[in-house]
C-alpha cells in the first residue's frame, strides 16, 4: 500500500525574485577575454591558482557585483566543442532565477555546456538532462516520485536494519584494529538502502559488493572534467581536466547493474511502462541514473560531511544532539519521532548550507529578461548560460548573519525557519515541493529524513564516538537505548 512521504517542514513558499524597490540597471560586468586564451586563463585560475571559491569571490570583488561574466571549465585546448562563457549568479536573489522554468531552460545543462557521452545513461536522455517543457520530463519525474512514495512506508525499518549492520561491521573493526575507515561501509549502506527504495528488493551479495565502487567510478568518469580535486598540479590538469573519459572504462560494471535491475527490479520497471507510458529502456536507465548519480552521489557526500563535521566539533554539539535523539526518539525511530528533532534538523540544514553536495547549477535563458540581484538589475539575453555557485551563494551576507560561521541553531525558531526559503541545496528552496513541473530533487524529503535518521540512530546507539573525516577510533556503546 502506498503512503504519502511525510513533510519534514512547513508549507512551501517561493522566494521573491522581483525587487521590492527600484534598483539601478547595470550592464553585466566581466569579460570572457581573448578567445581560447581567456578561457584557458580562467580554467587555470579555477582549478590551479585559486580554486573555485576564490575564483568567484575574487571576481565579485573586482567587479563589485554578484552577477558577472566569466568562463568556467571544461574548456580549451581539448574541449573545443564546449563554450565556457557563462554569467555567474552569486547571491541568493539572483540565484533564485535558476528555478524559474518559464525563464530558464535546463535541457542538456546538468554540467553546464559540457555533456558526457550519452552511453553513460544507456543511450537515454535521462530526466536531469530534460527541460520541464518537454513532455518526457513530466512522465519520468512522475515515475520517480511515485517509486519513492511507494516505498516510503518501509524506510524507517529498512534504515534501522541496514544501519545496525554497518555499525556492527565498524565496531568489530575498531575492536580488532583500533580504528575503522568508514567511507566504504557508509557507501555500502547507502547503496543497499537506495536499491531497496528504488528497485524494491535488496541487492544480491555480488551486486552489494561491487555496486558502490561501480557507481563511484561511473560518477567520477562523468564529472571529472568539471570538478576541483586539489591534488598535485599540474598532474590534475593533465590527467583529470583535459579530456572526456570514455564510457568503455566502466561499461562492464554499468551493464551488470542494468541487468540486475532488469531481472530483479522488473516490477518497478514495468510500473514505468504501464502507468507512466515510458519505454522499458527509458524506465530502466532513468531509475539507475537517478539512483546512482543524484541519490548515491549526493548522499555519500552529505553523510561523509555530516560525520566529519560532528567528529571535528569542539563546541560540545555531540552531547546536545544525543540528548535530543534520546529524548524525542521514542522506543523506535520513525518518521514522526525524527521530524520532532529540531536541533538535528538544524545541524543537517546548516551542513547543507556550509558544504552543498552539488556546488554548481546551470540553466540557459529561454528569452530576454531582467534579472535582479540585491543591488542592481541586469539584462539577460536569450541563449546565455547562467551558473550559480552554491558555496558562495550560501554565504550571502545579506541573507545569512555571520555567514562564514557554522551555527547549528541557524534554522531553528520562526526566524530560522524563514531562512529555509533561501536554503537552495535541492535545486530549489528547502520549503519547496518537488513536482513533475519543476527541477527540484525528487528525493529531497528522503535526503533530509535519511540524514537525520543516520545521526539519531548513531547517537542513540553510542554514549560516545570518536571520529574524524575518514575514520572512527573509539566507540562506547549505550547500555540502554
Amino acid at each position: 500500500m502506498s503512503v504519502m512521504i511525510p513533510k519534514m517542514m512547513s508549507t512551501p513558499t517561493t522566494p521573491a525574485v522581483k525587487p521590492v524597490s527600484p534598483l539601478p540597471v547595470r550592464t553585466v560586468p566581466g569579460s570572457y577575454g581573448i578567445p581560447m586564451l581567456g578561457a584557458l586563463r580562467d580554467r587555470l585560475d579555477y582549478f590551479w591558482f585559486q580554486g573555485p571559491e576564490k575564483f568567484y569571490k575574487s571576481r565579485m570583488e573586482k567587479h563589485n557585483s554578484t552577477v558577472l561574466r566569466t568562463n568556467v571549465p571544461p574548456s580549451f585546448p581539448l574541449f573545443t566543442g564546449v563554450n565556457p562563457n557563462v554569467i555567474a549568479l552569486l547571491d541568493c536573489k539572483s540565484y533564485s532565477y535558476l528555478f524559474e522554468t518559464d525563464l530558464v531552460d535546463k535541457a542538456e545543462s546538468l554540467l553546464g555546456e559540457y555533456r558526457p557521452n550519452v552511453n553513460f545513461a544507456g543511450g537515454v536522455r535521462v530526466c536531469p538532462y530534460l527541460d520541464t517543457s518537454e513532455p518526457q520530463h513530466a512522465k519520468v519525474k512522475s515515475f520517480i516520485l511515485d517509486i519513492l512514495k511507494q516505498g516510503s512506508a518501509n524506510w524507517s525499518q529498512s534504515l534501522t536494519s541496514k544501519l545496525d549492520t554497518m555499525w556492527d561491521t565498524l565496531e568489530s573493526e575498531v575492536s580488532t584494529s583500533g580504528s575503522a575507515q568508514y567511507r566504504v561501509p557508509l557507501q555500502e549502506f547507502v547503496f543497499s538502502f537506495l536499491v531497496r527504495c528504488f528497485i524494491g528488493v535488496d541487492p544480491t551479495p555480488e551486486i552489494a559488493k561491487s555496486g558502490p565502487s561501480t557507481l563511484t567510478i561511473w560518477l567520477a568518469l562523468q564529472v571529472l572534467p568539471t570538478i576541483y580535486i586539489g591534488i598535485l598540479q599540474p598532474l590534475e590538469e593533465i590527467f583529470l581536466h583535459s579530456f572526456a573519459y570514455p564510457f568503455a572504462f566502466i561499461s562492464r560494471g554499468y551493464n551488470k547493474l542494468v541487468q540486475f535491475i532488469e531481472t530483479t527490479g522488473k516490477e518497478a520497471v514495468d510500473r514505468g511502462v504501464t502507468e507512466f507510458k515510458l519505454t522499458k529502456k527509458d524506465a530502466l536507465h532513468n531509475l539507475l541514473f537517478v539512483m546512482g548519480f543524484n541519490a548515491f552521489g549526493g548522499l555519500s557526500l552529505l553523510f561523509l560531511a555530516l560525520l566529519g563535521r560532528l567528529g571535528s566539533d569542539t563546541t560540545g554539539l555531540q552531547p546536545r544532539l544525543r540528548a535530543e535523539a534520546r529524548e524525542k526518539g521514542g522506543a523506535n525511530l520513525s518518521f514522526d519521532s525524527v521530524k520532532e528533532m529540531e536541533l538535528i534538523h538544524g545541524f543537517v540544514y546548516e551542513s547543507l548550507r556550509f558544504q552543498p553536495t552539488v556546488p554548481s547549477q546551470y540553466g540557459r535563458a529561454k528569452k530576454d529578461f531582467l534579472l535582479s540581484s540585491h543591488d542592481a538589475v541586469y539584462e539577460i539575453k536569450k541563449g546565455e548560460l547562467l551558473v550559480g555557485f552554491l558555496p558562495v551563494v550560501m554565504r550571502d551576507p545579506k541573507v545569512y548573519d555571520d555567514p562564514d560561521t557554522f551555527k547549528c541553531e541557524r534554522f531553528i525558531n520562526e526566524k530560522g525557519k524563514d531562512l529555509l526559503n533561501y536554503l537552495y541545496w535541492s535545486n530549489g528552496p528547502q520549503t519547496g515541493e518537488p513536482t513533475a513541473s519543476n527541477k527540484m530533487c525528487a528525493a529531497k524529503d528522503m535526503v533530509i529524513f535519511m540524514a537525520c535518521f543516520l545521526l539519531a540512530h548513531m547517537l542513540r546507539r553510542y554514549d560516545s564516538i570518536t571520529l574524524d573525516s575518514s575514520s572512527i577510533t573509539s566507540v562506547e556503546k549505550a547500555v540502554v537505548v
